[in-house]
């Protein structure tokens, strides 16, 4: 991401956050008990609390954690965080939402 800033190149927040809502969705998937066989789509709904504590450079290994905190008929509800070496670099809560579609 070298154009994002110039002579200090950081992964973009937007990018962070696609990442954590990216794991959620997984989870989600995997807490339907979801086969990939299945018609069922997750879309992302809303997010909130996103926070950013400090910057994502080139070599930084980025580890996500998920956890559903909870289920209400096909809407699920995510605290994600983000970390780079045990540091916390992002958290946010997630909304995903379950669909099936049409064949």
């Amino acid at each position: 991401f070298t154009g994002h800033f110039p002579k200090n190149p950081v992964m973009p927040g937007v990018l962070i956050l696609e990442s954590m809502a990216q794991a959620t969705g997984v989870l989600a998937f995997h807490s339907a008990k979801t086969t990939s066989k299945s018609n069922a789509m997750y879309y992302l709904v809303g997010v909130e609390k996103a926070r950013f504590k400090r910057p994502v450079g080139p070599g930084d290994q980025l580890i996500l954690r998920a956890n559903l905190n909870r289920q209400i008929r096909g809407i699920y509800r995510f605290e994600a965080t983000a970390h780079v070496d045990d540091e916390l670099v992002s958290s946010a809560e997630f909304m995903t939402t379950e669909m099936e579609q049409e064949d």
